[in-house]
This record gives structure tokens, C-alpha cells and sequence, in this order.
């Protein structure tokens, strides 16, 4: 249960003064539907009105706060080409409020003339004449006080005003409850860091400029508050995961010696000790829950397979639950040949098997006969059970919550879970969303893989491209034509992607593919065996060949207006190619002019193809916010926590929770307690739940 103490923050924002039905969405856009989502909407700038001087003195091109008589109206001509003009004074000389499109009914009535106000706004210089066009503020004399502050500046929403914003967090931060601290008052006093209470009011009344940056006490107080809970939230699903009984996967070796034997390589040196590490947890008495990390094409399904066979040994099955039927079936045919020289019966169970092929295949894998089952989300239907399932493995992890990971493993008795993805991610956001986990890493790319050579050209190019292109197919190679990401819109990228097929269509005939997310998952396998039967020789595709397609014949990637995309995503379509011996080459089509940052994401992804350095390079140029992957992925969306600037924080708020959790494992000291409110503060709810007493 939420502390009472809570209540009211959780309360809908309609519960605050002046928030009626017609603002209430425009606020909920803005930051969030409940009171607490205005407390983590911090400003991103401010207004210093704070300047009050003589109109003769005004700074031109700043904010000023001026004491003013109004003089006269100048309404605007019938031409409406120039403005209405309200002529004011002081002592020192005159300045024009200017309106554009006005109401002069409005304006008569709002200053007339002889009477003195107290406004505020950014001063300009026309015709030697000091104005102030539409000017912010528009007071009495008495309220002069009040309007000669710091202005914080918030983010907004399409009809939402800065004074609404302004006077609705206000509001918010008058619910502040009395909350316990749950930090070490050691560790606050040697920060230097405010209580909670003073922290947010500090953050949303900055003084300065410089109040606005991360480092400072007050942000790093409350970035530090959510981290704590983040990680107090991983390390409680951990340990609850890690009290659970397991039981020892150890082996005779058998089946796995067969597998090397039939491989036609060696596996190499970070293969071979993330399957040591992988292994180990297994032969242990607790539940492994384990994250393989392995970059495009580094060999993750062959370590993945030696698990499930190592598992398989112990009359154990094992099941691979991956997002899609393209990546489903494409483990499916690397696992099956291999399974079959090393004497284990695969199958594959998708969502289109239908009828009596499925009730075979799902007959099979309950009485054991099926040791091995790859499979997309439709291995977690109610009739699909196992005779002794003993090991998950979970491709693609983002694409699948914790629920989905717990439906597969509740289908057997103390399962081991692998996860394996092939987006690298960064080491602090790998903290924040995997922090429950062990971590492998492969590093390296299998033999015989050749670096791919990256160019950016401009898109006015595109014509030589093209021509380019023609003569690569001519000599047996295939292509890969990715499409812009036009906006957040699946059907402008779409329209992108069928206008680009039309065109190329018209150079290259028939030997043209197109595929793209809106296409049904038998049309989107019909293109794919074209294309990897060597059918199709140029695929035009949108991102949805992102991850997980395998054609080793493919040699040549087109990606057009490459500076829109983020660089993990580049790279992860860049994988897609260089799969062979052959030399492959990776066009990056770009529109100038080009940003400094879309300039050093192209030569990061020229210099390098360490997806792991991408991966860190692409967080420092974007942002926590921006990466690929994040808002979509599962990663967690901070709102006061930047991973970039406050990665050190990460780092002691892991160690905290372990020493918290060594000394007080089920949070029943007075600090536990208040760590509890922390976990509900933050909703992390599901978190409480794993306390044994909670």
C-alpha cells in the first residue's frame, strides 16, 4: 500500500487550484496527469525581471521591468501592415508597447491613458524609438514587488501559457508532505546537499543561470533520489529472484562436445568465456538471470545454443523466445542443423502455425520430445506447455516486458534465464535497466568477417549511387536501401519507402523488393526468402530490417538521410552487411547543411565499428532521452537523473543499495522505511512487492 502520506501527490492534476477540464490535458501533455508530475517537471530556463531601470537606461535586446504612465494610443492603420502603438513614459524619456493584430477595444480598456502600470518585457530599439513589443507582464504599481523576480521557464504544450505552468507547479509545490529523509545523513552532509523539501523548491526557483545546470546541489540531490530508487528497485527484484531455489544444470559435456565438433570455426576468446560464465551460473544452485550483450553478427546464437544444450544434458528443455517470425525463423535455421548433428530434436512454433501442425508441434514439446523450441510471442499461449522446461533464453530483450520474461519462465521449475541483445548498450544505462542481472559481453566478430568500409556522401549524389549500385548488381551483389526516418509517422516513412522502390523500379526492373513494418508477416517472409535466395537483388526497406536480418550475400547498405537517424541505430543497420568474406560497403546519403552533432555521429560511425564505443558515444551526443531505443525500449525514462552528467551518482547509489539491503534486507529500520516511501514516491511499486514482509 502507497503511504497515505503520498495521497495527495498522487492525486489527478484537476485536484489543484484553477486546473479545469480544458487546461488539465494541456498540463498532462506537458508533464504528466498527476500532481507528482509537475514536481519532476523541472524549468530548462528562466526570465530575470529583476532589471528595473529608467526607460533612458533600458537595456535594448533584454528583459526590463519598467514603471510606466500611458501617454497615448496609436491605433493601427486600415492597412494593418504596422502595428498598434500604446505610447508610454517615464521621467527619463518614452517607449512604445507594440501589437501586432490587435484588439483595440481590449487595449483602450486594459491602459488608458494617464494611468501608471508596472510592465515587463523584452526591449527593442526602432527607428531610434525604444519599444517593447507584446509585452509579458501588465500590472498595477503595487504589484511592482512581485513582478521584479526570476521567472522560472518551463516546457509546454501546444495552448498551454508560461503563467498557467508558472502558477500550477506553484500549486503543486504547496502539497509537499512531510516525508521522512531517506538518505544517510552522513553522506547528505558531506554533499552539501538540501533536504528533499528545500531540493525541489531550490530547482524550481533557480536565481540564475548557472542554478539551471545539473551539478548543482540541488539537482544532484534529487537526480541522486531517483537513481537510489531505480537501483533499490533492480537489487530487491534480484535478491528476490536470486532466494528462489534453483537447480544445477552441470552436465556431462556430451552434446556440447558434438557441437564443437560439427561447428565449422572456433568460437573466439570472448565467445568462449561468456559461455564459461553463462555455464557456471548454470551448474550453480541458484537461478541464473543473465544478460548477453554481443554486437551485430558477434556469434550470439551459437553461445546461446551451447547453454540450451548444456541444459538439455540434464534431461532439461530449453525454449528461445525471440520479437518477430523474421527472427524467429532465423534462429530457427541457424539452431536446427546444428541441434540435428549434435542428436537434439528442434522445432519452431510461430503465431501463423496453425490446425494440426501446432497441435503436433505443442503434443511434442509437452511430452519431451522437442528438447529444443524456438518461438515468437506465441510460446507463452496458455496450452503451450513444457514436460521440464530448465532454460529461457530471451532475444531481443527490450522488445518484451518483465512480464512476458516471467509468463515463460513460470512454464517450468526454477528456470535459468539468458537474455541476449544485440543493441550495445551504454555501460550507465545498462546500470539503470539491467541492473538485476549478471552481464557477458562478446566483443569481437567471428573469424573470417571483414571490416566494412563506411563513406558519406551528400544526397545530390544520388544519381552516381544509383549508377554505382547498377554495376555492384551486375556483378552478383546484393543491396540493402534503407529509407529516412521522415517523422515519428509510420506512414510518412512508408510513403518514403514506396516512392524510393518506384523509382528504383523504374532503373532495375523486377529485381526490386520492397518491405516494410505495415506489410503481413507472410508477405514480409515471401520478400525476405526472395532477397535471400538471391531473387531480389535491391531490398527497400524502412527500419524494420533494423535488427536481426541475416544475408551473408548481402554486400552493399544505402542508407538515405542518414543524419537522422541516431548512431546505435546506424550501426545496427550498418550490421546488416559485411556478414561474409566479401568486401561490404555502408553508403551514409546525407542532406547538407549537417549539424555539429549529425557531423560527429557520421565520423564517429566512419572511425569505428565497436558497437559497445558507439553505443557510449551516441549517449554523450544525445542524451539519456535520445538514444535509440529508450522511449521505445523498456529503458527507463528519467525525469530528474541524467546518466550522462550524474553517472558517478550511479555508481554510489548501486553500492548504497547493497550495503542497505546487506544490513536491512527487508527494509524494516527507520531509514528501510523511509526507503519504502522513496520506491512508492518514485512508483516503483512493483519493488515493495518482493519484500518478504512488503
Amino acid at each position: 500500500m502507497r503511504p497515505p502520506a503520498l495521497n495527495p501527490l498522487f492525486a489527478e492534476i484537476t485536484a489543484l487550484p484553477g486546473v479545469g477540464p480544458r487546461i488539465a490535458p494541456l498540463l498532462a501533455k506537458a508533464a504528466g496527469p498527476k500532481v507528482v508530475d509537475l514536481l519532476w517537471h523541472l524549468p530548462t530556463g528562466l526570465i530575470d525581471r529583476r532589471q528595473t531601470p529608467s526607460v533612458a537606461d533600458a537595456p535594448v535586446g533584454e528583459v526590463a521591468t519598467l514603471r510606466l504612465r500611458v501617454e497615448g494610443h496609436i491605433p493601427q492603420p486600415r492597412t494593418h501592415r504596422t502595428p498598434y502603438r500604446v505610447r508610454c513614459r517615464d521621467d527619463s524619456g518614452t517607449i512604445d508597447l507594440v501589437y501586432f493584430h490587435p484588439n483595440p477595444d481590449w487595449l483602450a480598456k486594459t491602459l488608458p491613458v494617464g494611468e501608471e502600470w508596472v510592465v515587463s518585457g523584452r526591449v527593442d530599439l526602432y527607428q531610434g524609438q525604444r519599444q517593447m513589443p507584446h509585452p509579458d507582464l501588465i500590472e498595477p504599481p503595487e504589484r511592482f514587488e512581485a513582478v521584479a523576480v526570476v521567472e522560472p521557464v518551463y516546457r509546454l504544450s501546444t495552448g498551454l501559457v508560461p503563467k498557467v505552468m508558472s502558477k500550477t507547479v506553484a500549486a503543486a509545490l504547496e502539497r509537499l508532505p512531510e516525508l521522512p529523509e531517506w538518505q544517510d545523513p552522513a553522506w547528505l552532509a558531506r554533499q552539501g546537499w538540501p533536504a528533499w523539501h528545500e531540493a525541489l523548491h531550490a530547482a524550481h526557483r533557480p536565481q540564475g543561470q548557472a542554478e539551471l545546470a545539473p551539478d548543482t546541489p540541488p539537482r544532484r540531490r534529487l537526480a541522486y533520489d531517483e537513481l537510489l530508487s531505480n537501483q533499490l528497485a533492480l537489487a530487491l527484484i534480484r535478491a528476490a529472484y536470486r532466494r528462489r531455489p534453483g537447480r544445477p544444470f552441470a552436465g556431462d559435456g556430451r552434446l556440447r562436445d558434438r557441437l564443437a565438433a560439427a561447428l565449422p570455426f572456433a568460437l573466439t576468446p570472448s565467445q568462449t568465456m561468456a559461455l564459461a560464465e553463462i555455464t557456471g551460473d548454470m551448474a550453480s544452485d541458484y537461478r541464473m538471470l543473465r544478460l548477453l550483450q554481443g554486437d551485430v553478427g558477434s556469434g550470439k546464437t551459437v553461445v546461446a545454443l551451447f547453454a540450451m544444450l548444456a541444459a538439455v544434458e540434464c534431461g532439461a528443455q530449453a525454449a528461445l523466445l525471440a520479437p518477430t517470425e523474421v527472427l524467429a525463423r532465423q534462429h530457427f535455421e541457424t539452431i536446427l542443423p546444428l541441434a540435428a548433428k549434435a542428436g537434439v530434436p528442434a522445432a519452431l512454433l510461430t503465431g501463423r502455425d496453425k490446425g494440426r501442425p501446432r497441435a503436433e508441434t505443442v503434443a511434442e514439446l509437452a511430452a519431451g520430445m522437442t528438447r529444443i523450441i524456438v518461438g515468437t510471442h506465441a510460446l507463452l499461449s496458455e496450452d503451450v506447455g513444457f514436460a521440464d522446461l530448465g532454460l529461457a533464453v530471451i532475444d531481443e530483450q527490450h522488445r518484451f516486458g518483465v512480464d512476458q520474461r516471467l509468463a515463460l519462465s513460470a512454464k517450468g521449475r526454477a528456470v535459468d534465464m539468458l537474455v541476449m541483445t544485440a543493441t550495445p548498450i551504454p555501460r550507465t544505462l545498462q546500470l539503470t535497466a539491467y541492473g538485476d542481472m549478471d552481464v557477458s559481453r562478446i566483443t569481437e566478430k567471428p573469424p573470417g568477417r571483414r571490416p566494412v568500409d563506411t563513406r558519406t556522401i551528400p544526397q545530390e549524389r544520388l544519381a552516381e549511387i544509383v549508377e554505382g549500385i547498377g554495376r555492384q548488381i551486375d556483378r552478383g551483389a546484393q543491396v540493402f536501401w534503407v529509407c529516412p526516418l521522415v517523422e515519428e509517422s509510420e506512414s510518412s516513412d512508408l510513403a518514403a519507402a514506396e516512392e524510393r522502390a518506384a523509382a528504383l523500379q523504374r532503373r532495375f526492373g523486377e529485381r526490386v523488393g520492397l518491405i516494410h513494418g505495415r506489410l503481413k508477416s507472410a508477405e514480409k517472409d515471401r520478400v525476405m526468402a526472395g532477397f535471400a535466395a538471391g531473387d531480389i537483388a535491391l531490398l527497400v526497406a524502412t527500419t524494420v530490417i533494423e535488427v536481426g536480418v541475416n544475408v551473408p550475400a548481402a554486400t552493399v547498405m544505402v542508407i538515405e538521410h542518414a543524419e537522422r537517424f541516431g548512431l546505435a541505430q546506424l550501426h545496427q543497420l550498418r550490421g546488416r552487411v559485411g556478414r561474409s568474406d566479401r568486401p561490404s560497403t555502408c553508403i551514409l546519403l546525407y542532406a547538407p547543411p549537417l549539424t555539429d552533432a549529425a557531423k560527429a555521429r557520421l565520423k564517429v560511425l566512419r572511425d569505428t565499428e565497436d558497437g559497445f564505443l558507439i553505443a557510449e558515444e551516441d549517449l554523450r551526443l544525445r542524451g539519456p532521452g535520445e538514444v535509440l531505443g529508450v522511449r521505445q525500449s523498456g529503458l527507463p525514462g528519467f525525469r530528474l537523473a541524467d546518466p550522462a552528467a550524474h553517472g558517478d551518482l550511479l555508481n554510489v547509489a548501486g553500492d548504497d543499495c547493497r550495503l542497505i539491503l546487506q544490513r536491512d534486507p527487508d527494509l524494516q529500520s527507520p531509514r528501510g522505511e523511509a526507503l519504502r516511501t522513496l520506491l512508492y514516491l518514485f512508483e516503483r511499486d512493483a519493488a515493495v512487492r518482493y519484500l518478504r514482509s512488503g
